[in-house]
């Protein structure tokens, strides 16, 4: 009976742990750039006397579906997407370098050109963009205006465009890609962005949807097992104590 009610118990623990992955890739459905994870568990085997046969789910970390989002056109100028493979380097909260598919840039009070909100880092450092009547991205990343009160085009810097292996990054809680070793990623010149257009979450929301609502009903019947085992295994008692 015991070994029912971890089989129940393990298979409810993963799938609480699907339904928090598949809610949070609903909840990013239109999410510039991001990435859709996917819940990923490996058999566990129950430490202790009397626990050789207690072999349990466990989570392990979501791995991502890199696929490529739609592409959007925008026609705005401060909007890029990469084209194929690559990733745009930013820094993060801390500071530290970071990596992203979100090409939604704008420009700050103070001049720093920022993705979703990061600021965006070049391949000599943090971009500092000067009052412009109009800029442009080229597919190189190279970020040109024409400032206020001149005609002449002034190159601010170029993007740094990287293209990491996939199997060496890891996806951070804020959604941001990292090197698994901790190293900074090298500038890939062959990595191409389209201004005017922006890539889309490779998210779909009606099978996540489904994924959820088909979650929420396993969880259901996992529950009635664990109740049933506990109903069962009391069942099984009173008849040990009337005997």
């Amino acid at each position: 009976m015991e070994r029912y009610l971890y089989t129940a118990m393990g298979g409810a623990l993963h799938t609480l742990t699907a339904q928090r992955i598949h809610a949070n890739n609903l909840a990013n459905a239109g999410t510039t750039g991001f990435r859709a994870d996917m819940e990923r568990v490996a058999a566990y085997q129950v430490e202790g006397a009397g626990f050789a046969s207690k072999i349990l789910a466990q989570e392990q970390a979501p791995t991502t579906d890199f696929t490529p989002g739609a592409m959007e056109t925008t026609g705005r100028d401060l909007d890029l997407a990469i084209r194929g493979n690559g990733f745009l380097a930013v820094l993060d909260q801390t500071g530290n370098e970071a990596y992203t598919r979100a090409g939604n840039l704008s420009v700050d009070a103070d001049g720093r050109l920022l993705a979703d909100g990061k600021e965006v880092t070049g391949v000599d450092g943090p971009l500092q963009v000067p009052e412009y009547r109009s800029i442009t991205i080229g597919q190189d990343g190279t970020v040109s205006v024409v400032p206020v009160g001149g005609n002449a085009v002034l190159q601010v810097g170029q993007l740094k465009l990287v293209n990491p292996a996939i199997a060496s990054l890891q996806k951070g809680d804020d959604g941001l890609f990292r090197q698994q070793d901790g190293a900074l990623a090298a500038a890939d010149p062959n990595v191409v962005v389209e201004s005017g257009h922006l890539e889309q979450s490779n998210v779909n929301a009606v099978d996540e949807m489904v994924n959820t609502l088909s979650l929420a009903r396993t969880f259901e019947v996992q529950i009635r097992m664990m109740k049933t085992a506990d109903e069962l295994s009391a069942s099984g008692s009173r008849l040990v104590r009337g005997a």
